[in-house]
């Protein structure tokens, strides 16, 4: 049912026009992954690849996404995946405030669908946009809050892994911290 709600909801999210992004895009890049799922990641916006294949962490950063997910025993075939905008920002820049609000009740009604009881954000640009406005990911990545039910942890975006290798370590441990909370509180690691 829920899978069913996100793709009418995606199908009226692709006529939006209520920010300069939906005029430029190649493809909506809406959300994949299954729904409901206890655990969501939210990154920060399409790149280049994403635009072109209308699906979220398809490139160079998917990849390592993927790797990251696998250290921790999960797939993405069982979580859902979306970011805090729907259509790429020009030259990959950072969404602005402004993009960011215009997509954010697409996000919420995600959230609401989805369901999750963890969401992970990818980056200081969703963790921004889902924790707090102030949010600085050198210092409180791996760290958990909890709004409204949902308890949320932000890591750095892959984008970011492969650009500075040495906050690979960082980011490894805030995965084992993931895979701790998970495996005591979810049905991800339940036989």
């Amino acid at each position: 049912m829920a899978c069913e709600e996100l793709r009418t909801l995606e199908a009226r999210c692709a006529g939006c026009r209520k920010c300069p992004l939906g005029e430029t895009r190649t493809k909506l890049v809406f959300g994949v992954g299954t729904a409901p799922s206890e655990l969501m990641l939210v990154g920060e916006g399409p790149g280049e690849q994403e635009d072109l294949q209308g699906e979220p962490f398809v490139g160079p950063a998917g990849r390592l996404l993927d790797d990251m997910l696998e250290m921790i025993g999960l797939d993405r075939s069982r979580i859902y995946i979306a970011n805090t905008v729907k259509c790429r920002p020009p030259h990959n820049r950072d969404p602005q405030e402004e993009e960011m609000a215009a997509c954010r009740p697409w996000l919420d009604e995600q959230i609401a669908l989805v369901r999750p009881k963890f969401i992970v954000c990818l980056g200081r640009i969703a963790a921004g946009e889902l924790i707090r406005k102030d949010f600085r990911i050198t210092r409180e990545h791996g760290q958990w809050f909890e709004r409204d039910g949902i308890r949320y942890m932000a890591i750095y975006h892959p984008s970011a892994l492969l650009r500075d290798v040495a906050k690979r370590p960082e980011t490894f441990a805030d995965l084992r911290e993931l895979r701790r909370v998970l495996r005591r509180e979810s049905g991800y690691y339940k036989e």
